[in-house]
């Protein structure tokens, strides 16, 4: 019998080597992203102080499709109007352990568009 792992086990690994080497502060926090089937969340975290920030997600914005591209660049823009409002500019991006790719990239670019310098 082969022990293979799933992918959030293995996606769970990558998340914690990574986090190893970055961390959020109340001047450059981390912008962490959580991709679910159905949705997709940021927030910004400064884990100094072990606070978030400023959040936003597909559920919140109520967005008919929260899985799907077009929604993670909404949420991407959102999350860094409220992060600029805030006067947030600069920030870590942590991908989760996730692919830069697809959704993760469209919030991403999203969030850079929108003022977000990482």
């Amino acid at each position: 019998m082969i022990n293979k792992e799933s992918k959030n086990v293995s996606r769970m690994r990558r998340h914690l080597r990574v986090r190893r080497k970055i961390s959020g502060t109340n001047e450059c926090p981390r912008l962490s992203v959580y991709r679910s089937n159905a949705h997709i969340h940021a927030q910004l975290i400064d884990d100094d102080k072990g606070v978030t920030l400023v959040a936003c997600s597909s559920v919140a914005l109520k967005l008919e499709n929260g899985s799907n591209v077009a929604a993670a660049s909404k949420v991407g823009e959102e999350i860094a109007k409220l992060a600029v409002a805030k006067g947030i500019k600069k920030v870590v991006f942590d991908r989760s352990g996730y692919l830069y790719h697809g959704r993760i990239k469209a919030l991403a670019e999203a969030a850079r568009a929108n003022g977000l310098e990482f």
